[in-house]
């Protein structure tokens, strides 16, 4: 690839994904479009691009959105925010929810399931406590690939070793082969959709928690400041966001501040996270 080429995908990438990249992500892109070159019968990485850039292949567009984007996930990742949901969350939003009875939860970049499945786990767990309530999570990504592999809730015997207690794995989980599939009440309480975090998302409504963990890292400064304020309009003046380990909000001004007891959990800074309507849209809590 010539210095162009790979000026004209980081262009591409960031303006399709937010994805900020850089020359010293070159072997980055050459391991990872490679088997698109070959899987299309392409020449080169340069007749991809310049394929690319003709904007005749809206397909060929997506694909190399996909490829570039990391799908990592497992099962209850990184431990803290999921116990900080249970503990801290959860009660607080039951109590201050009491007369409405509802919760709505938004996975951004879900990938292929693992967080809003591992929170579906959690709440089936509390089932006594939530009967009669309506929650709904909304699990979303940007490629199709994922949230199909997602929506089947069928994953591999290394994918369920990881981060997966036993216990959840015989109690929620159906053995298919070398694969597990987890249990049909589990898979309807998640709705995956496509969604591109750089594009519109007030359609969603609006969110008492949403769990957006190891994407920011991935933006630039400008590309983060203007998703984090798009969020905080989609989430509950008393809502919380809860981020990656290695990730946090931006500055003075930011429309989310860091919780006054939990370490890695953000709430809306008062005045700044508007509002937005809630959705009519409901799926009842697994029993």
């Amino acid at each position: 690839m010539t210095p162009a080429d790979i000026e004209f995908l980081a262009r591409f990438l960031k303006d399709r994904s937010g994805l900020a990249i850089g020359e010293e992500k070159r072997y980055l892109l050459e391991s990872r479009l490679a088997p698109i070159v070959r899987r299309t019968g392409l020449a080169s990485l340069s007749a991809l691009v310049a394929r690319l850039r003709s904007g005749v292949d809206s397909t060929l567009a997506q694909d190399v959105v996909e490829a570039m984007t990391t799908n990592e996930s497992f099962f209850f990742r990184d431990g803290t925010p999921f116990t900080q949901f249970t503990d801290v969350i959860l009660p607080q939003l039951m109590a201050a929810r009491a007369t409405t009875r509802s919760l709505r939860i938004w996975c951004a970049a879900c990938s292929t399931g693992q967080e809003p499945y591992s929170l579906a786990m959690l709440l089936a767990d509390r089932a006594a406590q939530l009967a009669g309530w309506k929650v709904e999570i909304v699990a979303t990504d940007l490629s199709n690939e994922v949230l199909e592999r997602a929506r089947s809730g069928l994953f591999t015997q290394f994918e369920v070793q990881r981060g997966l207690p036993i216990r959840l794995l015989l109690k929620h989980f159906t053995q298919e082969g070398d694969r597990w599939r987890i249990a049909p009440k589990l898979r309807e309480m998640a709705q995956f959709r496509t969604l591109n975090l750089l594009r519109d998302f007030a359609p969603l409504g609006r969110f008492d928690v949403v769990f957006c963990r190891n994407v920011l890292i991935y933006f630039d400064e400008a590309t983060k400041a203007d998703v984090l304020a798009r969020i905080a309009r989609q989430t509950a003046p008393d809502g919380f966001l809860l981020l990656g380990a290695a990730e946090t909000v931006l500055g003075a001004r930011s429309p989310f501040r860091p919780h006054a007891s939990h370490r890695g959990l953000f709430v809306p800074t008062p005045a700044l996270g508007a509002a937005a309507p809630a959705s009519a849209a409901r799926f009842a809590v697994a029993r």
